[in-house]
């Protein structure tokens, strides 16, 4: 039983057929082509392999890959770590300068100033640069 399952599957692949490209004017024929399932198979899935093949090294060779999250270099991380801690450290600064200017416009101004009791909120490694 099996085996005729498999026969007749192994027949209706290897049956052949003919595809006619006609034109609808004067019914001439165009172009014919002599297929079987198995060769439209065939033809797909090899079409398909060459795609992806195309598509993985258009993606590997092009700097197409540093689109894809994980592909960056690791020089290219560190530099963009570097360049986050100088932007937070320029933004500390420019907090405190604009502080002290403040302060010195109101002395100026003639303004009191509240005495203030509190220490300023410095973070930890600039307490230890000075």
């Amino acid at each position: 039983m099996a085996i005729t399952n498999a026969n007749n599957t192994l027949k209706r692949l290897q049956n052949r057929y003919r595809l006619v490209v006609m034109n609808e004017d004067t019914y001439e024929e165009v172009v014919a082509f002599k297929l079987s399932r198995i060769s439209v198979y065939i033809s797909l899935s090899v079409l398909f392999v060459v795609l992806v093949g195309l598509t993985v090294a258009l993606i590997a060779f092009t700097p197409l890959k540093l689109y894809i999250p994980g592909f960056g270099d690791a020089r290219q991380a560190q530099e963009y770590q570097n360049l986050k801690v100088k932007a937070d450290s320029i933004e500390q600064s420019l907090i405190y300068k604009q502080q002290y200017i403040d302060n010195v416009q109101k002395i100026l101004k003639g303004d009191m100033l509240k005495q203030d009791t509190t220490r300023l909120k410095l973070r930890d490694a600039e307490k230890s640069n000075d």
